[in-house]
């Protein structure tokens, strides 16, 4: 294992909250000492939003929306292009502070950079085609139409895992329906959305239309209580989903949810084992090391082939390049902190002492020159028990649980066993049973002999505890417009 070059920091954007065209570094939230997940030592301090400044951007954006809301399409057409354009100009850049806000393989962020500027330059195209619909009316006459108007401001809590994806996800559809946004990245990764926020002002975007503030626990429920916010999109997990919606409740505020889950893979004897092996295992280690929401962290396989697949799964992920995030060789890296690295080393132990499976490999934290990161070996269990908490949990780490089906409405009841909904994975080569299964999987994406590709033109998003609404495509637009019905008696 190569030893972890140190974090580049001069690459950071100087730490301050962006509101308006104003930078605060001096805050009421308080600072945070951020941490480098590769070396685990500190990068610099980053000024905290408290009530205070949360008031601050909600006024700023207000104050924009009028001129934003009202402006020629074409003008948030043209700034969105240019974002998007700014954010595929400053990849390499981005992709490194990225990978400092939370240890993900420069690799990845690379991905995560491409899609988020797809992502702008897609609803940059939608930014000049709404308008709404003609009703026929009866039984008296009259011309009826209805208009899809923005919400107004909205309130936008970002995850760490995936920062940049976030902002182009959610912020580019906002935007073009009209609407003003204030946005909470977490302290733990506060870089790359700072990064982004100099870009909207160069792109064109005025002042106040776009503000950064990062923060804690205490600065997102200030956002989700504002009166001044219309909308909160929140991405994280149900926990935190479940006490924004009791806040968001007293002012009836309506919420969009993007949050975890527990998926399914499920492949069948007739399936393309190796293919499904290398998809299992970039799931759970290459892919943010299993700190994915979409990642498919069980895999259930027909007994036919089910040892085969154990053998390969455990062999595929101990091969899996694991080291400094900044070389792109590496495809592994550490997860985001010494809390998360503790608390996955606990939910391992404890299925291990509770039998909840068979332990194949992995489980352990790395040492040598990994060892002052937060890095975690690939880990598999074979023979879970689907009642088990490491089964049903979301882990958010490198766990993969492996348990065998017989018949193909077993692998369903299986697959729809959780209080998750967000992705299942289908490998299989029977056509018909593909569509069998992609009709009675209980989720909100469903992939069939493929990766978890997730292009600007499909609306993404869950159900049961995987959260509702969605992003992408033209449901991503509708996501953020309400509409207005006008009726003119003839």
């Amino acid at each position: 294992m190569p030893s972890i070059a140190p974090a580049p920091v001069e690459d950071l954007p100087k730490p301050a909250l962006q509101i308006g065209d104003c930078y605060v570094t001096d805050a009421s939230g308080g600072t945070y000492r951020h941490t480098y997940a590769a070396t685990g030592a500190p990068t610099t301090d980053v000024p905290l939003a408290g009530e205070q400044e949360i008031d601050r951007a909600v006024a700023a954006a207000r104050a924009a929306l009028p001129g934003w809301r009202n402006t020629t399409a074409e003008r948030r057409r043209d700034a969105l292009a240019a974002m998007g354009r700014l954010v595929a100009e400053n990849a390499q850049r981005l992709s490194r502070i990225n990978t400092v806000d939370n240890g993900s393989p420069i690799f990845i962020t690379t991905v995560q950079n491409s899609m988020a500027a797809d992502f702008f330059a897609y609803n940059a195209g939608w930014a000049d085609k709404g308008g709404g619909e003609v009703h026929e009316t009866w039984p008296i006459r009259a011309l009826d139409y209805s208009l899809d108007e923005p919400y107004g401001v909205i309130g936008v809590i970002i995850p760490w895992n995936g920062p940049v994806t976030s902002m182009g996800q959610v912020l580019a559809p906002a935007l073009a329906a009209g609407n003003c946004v204030v946005v909470k990245p977490p302290e733990l990764a506060p870089f790359s959305a700072l990064a982004m926020g100099k870009m909207f002002l160069e792109a064109g975007f005025p002042p106040g239309v776009v503000n950064i503030v990062p923060g804690g626990p205490e600065a997102g429920a200030a956002l989700v209580r504002h009166p001044g916010v219309d909308k909160i999109h929140f991405t994280g997990s149900a926990a935190v989903a479940k006490q924004i919606s009791r806040t968001a409740a007293e002012t009836l505020k309506p919420l969009g949810l993007e949050l975890g889950g527990k998926s399914a893979v499920i492949v069948f004897d007739d399936a393309d084992l190796p293919a499904a092996i290398q998809a299992s295992a970039v799931f759970i280690t290459m892919n943010l090391s299993g700190q994915g929401c979409i990642n498919g962290t069980r895999v259930i396989a027909q007994r036919g082939i089910y040892d085969d697949l154990v053998d390969g799964l455990t062999n595929a992920v101990r091969q899996i390049p694991i080291g400094d995030p900044m070389n792109q060789a590496t495809l592994m890296g550490p997860v985001v902190s010494k809390a998360a690295c503790e608390r996955i080393l606990r939910v391992i132990d404890a299925a291990v002492a509770g039998k909840h499976g068979r332990l194949v490999t992995g489980g352990e934290r790395l040492g040598g020159d990994l060892a002052d990161g937060f890095f975690i070996a690939p880990t598999v269990f074979a023979d879970v028990d689907n009642a088990s908490a490491l089964a049903r949990d979301e882990i958010f780490g490198p766990v993969q649980s492996v348990m065998p089906f017989d018949t193909e409405e077993e692998a369903v009841a299986l697959a729809n066993d959780t209080t998750y909904g967000l992705a299942s994975y289908i490998h299989t080569n029977n056509l018909g049973r593909a569509h069998r299964l992609a009709a009675a999987l209980e989720s909100g994406m469903v992939w069939v002999n493929g990766g978890f590709g997730i292009p600007a033109s499909v609306p993404f998003g869950g159900i049961k505890q995987s959260g509702y609404g969605r992003i992408g495509g033209r449901k991503g637009i509708e996501e953020f417009c309400r509409p207005k019905n006008v009726w003119i008696a003839l």
